[in-house]
């Protein structure tokens, strides 16, 4: 069973990571789908984003849920029917769920040299402390990626800037927390971040 990690972050909250090793077939066959779900995996055109799918719904089985208590808002944002709050990512070989009794949000994403090309449309503020020169550009560039994108995923609000809107704080090299800014419409709030870095993947997590 390639349950990867379990973390902790708080009495509330948990995250497991997930290492997609399994076959399309296999992972298929020892999942139970709602009918949505099942033409939803059936229509999709890449095994690769099928098998994270499917994955996700193994991390649930881990949890003790199943895909049958998970519903969508029409922003596609997911939720629990006991009422718990849910966020779900997947990229590549890994997938990754987070259920808290807080709002939460997750992203992972490979570190590639690819995201210097789209840099431009997701650093404002975080420019004041970048450095292109660093040899860990792409590893930071790649965790406020993931850092924004997680706090996208919490806010779930149409209009909302990755740019522009949210601001993530510096960190010494080594740590692996920080806080971040959501700033939209004359609302500022914070946001507890934290991240780690496993075989050439970042993930990030915020909690309110």
């Amino acid at each position: 069973m390639p349950l990867y990690r379990t973390i902790s972050p708080n009495s509330q909250t948990t995250v497991k990571i997930w290492k997609i090793e399994e076959s399309y077939d296999d992972l298929f066959q020892s999942v139970s789908l709602k009918p949505e779900s099942l033409q939803r995996v059936l229509g999709m055109k890449s095994e690769l984003h099928q098998r994270g799918f499917l994955s996700v719904r193994k991390l649930l089985e881990a949890f003790g849920y199943s895909d049958f208590d998970l519903f969508y808002e029409a922003c596609g944002k997911p939720h629990l029917k006991d009422g718990k709050h849910i966020s779900i990512t997947h990229s590549f070989n890994f997938s990754a769920v987070i259920i808290s009794d807080r709002i939460i949000g997750i992203d992972i994403e490979k570190q590639r040299d690819k995201i210097t090309i789209i840099a431009h449309k997701f650093i404002g503020y975080e420019d004041q402390y970048l450095n292109k020169n660093d040899a860990d550009y792409i590893k930071k560039l790649t965790a406020i990626w993931c850092v924004k994108e997680s706090l996208y995923k919490l806010y779930a609000t149409p209009g909302l800037s990755f740019k522009k809107h949210c601001l993530v704080i510096p960190v010494s090299d080594n740590e692996a927390e920080t806080v971040a800014w959501i700033d939209y419409e004359n609302e500022k709030r914070k946001y507890h971040i934290q991240f780690l870095e496993f075989e050439g993947f970042a993930c990030a997590f915020a909690i309110s």
